[in-house]
């Protein structure tokens, strides 16, 4: 199993928190979309025989591409890489696009899954996150969506933003089930370095985000999503039974990915590249028949750790066995002299020969994975 990935880097207007390399302007997109069809020609041998399950269109906005764009981009990986019949096909999709005209020419192309950013039905956390769409776009979005027959969507919301109320969060998820779409994507809000809202904190013009409040409201999170009979498969991620996003669950349990355009990365199982962040080097290179990448040659070390992160975030847990198989008993015995304390404290138990984090575990999963890293 195989999957592509696309990276669309326009946006009608930056999100203050938004750390993915994306421009503003479409100033450069048709430059940008025949480099992409380049690129996929390009590499064409990088999955090599592996069939693509999956082909997920990201940002940026990728929601900005008409279907006559899609339906091209779509060809040439046809024509250049053997494709499932029933591939997953995802597109990242912000509210304000998702017009009925829209949505049903998305239904002229191979996208059969959507993703939508909602992030907040509340129109102050939207001010806060500089969104550009409205909580009426965002709610009218998703049942035009399903009138038009995807049932198959994923609704982005954000919680620990100091605008949301522990009242309001729970709405936003009371929403949620009333929509009843099968997946959800939650994250925590997150201040990267350099973004709008960093600067924004760093000189008083905005709240902070409080870590108790991201704490409290995903703790609300994970037992609404279990009242309401969402499985809990990764940290970020629930969904109903056989609804799971095949391509990211495709990342967390290591299998190849390719990405293409202007700061995507890809992995064979041994190297991972990464594509310069940079839209006219991008153009540029791919122009001269270069893929402009950076490559790493992945140690046991780095690959164990990978392994250690990825595989501890979801439901299906670490696998002793297949450390034992895959690294060898050396890293079978770290892992379980550094794994004891964790088991000791209730963060992390075993369920069928798995080691997985429990509720308690879940908000340190990132300081968990590191403390079991060699």
């Amino acid at each position: 199993m195989a999957g592509i990935y696309l990276h669309i880097p326009f946006c009608k207007q930056k999100c203050h928190y938004c750390n993915f390399h994306s421009v503003a302007s479409l100033k450069n997109k048709d430059l940008l979309l025949e480099a992409l069809l380049k690129e996929i020609a390009l590499q064409k041998n990088y999955l090599g025989n592996e069939k693509v399950e999956t082909i997920y269109f990201g940002g940026g906005t990728p929601s900005l591409l008409s279907e006559s764009e899609i339906n091209k981009i779509f060809h040439e990986i046809q024509s250049n890489f053997k494709i499932s019949d029933n591939a997953e096909v995802t597109i990242e999709a912000n509210p304000d696009d998702l017009t009925k005209t829209y949505i049903y020419s998305l239904k002229k192309t191979p996208v059969n899954r959507l993703s939508i950013g909602v992030q907040s039905f509340f129109e102050e956390d939207l001010k806060y996150l500089n969104r550009v769409h409205s909580t009426d776009q965002a709610y009218n979005s998703i049942k035009e969506a399903q009138h038009a027959g995807f049932q198959n969507m994923s609704i982005d919301l954000i919680y620990g933003i100091p605008s949301l109320s522990e009242t309001n969060w729970y709405k936003n998820l009371e929403i949620f089930f009333e929509l009843n779409p099968p997946h959800l994507s939650a994250y925590a809000l997150t201040v990267e370095p350099k973004t709008a809202l960093d600067v924004l904190i760093r000189n008083n013009k905005t709240n902070p985000v409080q870590e108790k409040q991201v704490a409290d409201h995903f703790q609300i999170l994970i037992d609404q999503m279990g009242t309401n009979n969402y499985l809990h498969y990764e940290i970020s991620n629930f969904c109903k039974e056989n609804f799971y996003s095949k391509h990211n669950k495709s990342y967390w349990l290591g299998e190849k990915y390719l990405g293409l355009g202007p700061s995507s990365h890809s992995f064979d199982g041994d190297t991972r590249q990464w594509n310069v962040s940079n839209i006219n080097k991008y153009i540029s290179e791919i122009n001269n028949n270069q893929v402009p990448a950076e490559k790493e040659n992945l140690s046991t070390d780095q690959k164990y750790n990978e392994y250690i992160l990825t595989s501890l975030r979801t439901m299906w847990g670490t696998d002793v066995s297949y450390i034992l198989k895959k690294f060898g008993n050396q890293y079978n015995l770290h892992f379980k002299k550094y794994v004891k304390r964790f088991i000791d404290d209730k963060r992390i138990l075993i369920k069928n020969g798995k080691y997985c984090l429990t509720d308690s575990g879940k908000i340190f999963a990132d300081g968990i994975s590191s403390d079991l890293f060699v």
